[in-house]
């Protein structure tokens, strides 16, 4: 433990805390700040001025990251017949009709990404206790409730990312790993961000991008400039 204190001391000495920087000058401090043995996941805070409890100011979606995440997506698909086929030939770790609503209902939860034919939701919404607190519900808004399955898993499988906004009015998500170029990391912070502000509820007042974070698994938040994603912001 003294050894990773010091080297987590070490690294907060290496940048500004209070300075807000540019995304591409964020993401190399946050490689450069890397210590830990294991390649560690880089991810991105976003605070919003909205109020999720108001359901026209929830803001939600799922985006394709031009570089991926450098995780490997276990993805399971409800389909059947000609769509279950699809599926294994795009492939999806897991696929299967009521046998598989059964086999989950009965405690299998290995994947991470689930995608399901229109069809099928009769049956997969029985399983709302179980995939929904996990954040594995399919949904229609977020392209998981679909006919066209084989681009779904392409999707899942390439770096789709879903994203939805927190009680506290944070957006949380996975940007790629440190092992990722700079170039691959900022671009792909700069399209998670671009797509948020194109999700701007019509409702929201005041500043709508209060404040942006990046940060590794082990390391410190960075702090990123909203500026130059949205022109003028003001101090959230």
């Amino acid at each position: 433990m003294a050894k990773v204190s010091k080297n987590r001391a070490k690294v907060d000495e290496s940048f500004d805390s209070a300075r807000k920087y540019t995304v591409e000058e964020a993401v190399a401090l946050v490689k450069k700040a890397t210590f830990a043995k294991f390649d560690e996941t880089v991810d991105i805070a976003v605070r919003l001025g909205v109020n999720p409890k108001h359901a026209d100011q929830m803001v939600r979606g799922a985006i394709v990251l031009p570089h991926g995440t450098g995780q490997t997506v276990r993805v399971l698909v409800f389909a059947k017949g000609d769509k279950e086929r699809e599926a294994r030939e795009a492939g999806a770790d897991f696929v299967g009709s009521d046998d598989m609503v059964a086999k989950v209902s009965e405690g299998f939860m290995d994947f991470d990404r689930v995608i399901a034919t229109p069809d099928m939701m009769g049956a997969v919404g029985k399983l709302g206790r179980v995939l929904g607190p996990r954040g594995l519900m399919p949904n229609p808004k977020v392209g998981t409730v679909t006919f066209d399955v084989s681009n779904a898993v392409r999707e899942a499988k390439g770096g789709k990312i879903e994203y939805r906004v927190e009680k506290a009015g944070i957006v949380h998500a996975r940007i790629g790993k440190c092992s990722f170029t700079e170039h691959a990391l900022a671009d792909n912070a700069s399209t998670l961000i671009q797509a948020l502000i194109k999700q701007k509820p019509s409702t929201a007042k005041g500043t709508y991008v209060r404040s942006i974070t990046v940060s590794s698994t082990m390391g410190p938040g960075v702090k990123v400039d909203p500026g130059p994603f949205v022109g003028h912001v003001e101090e959230g």
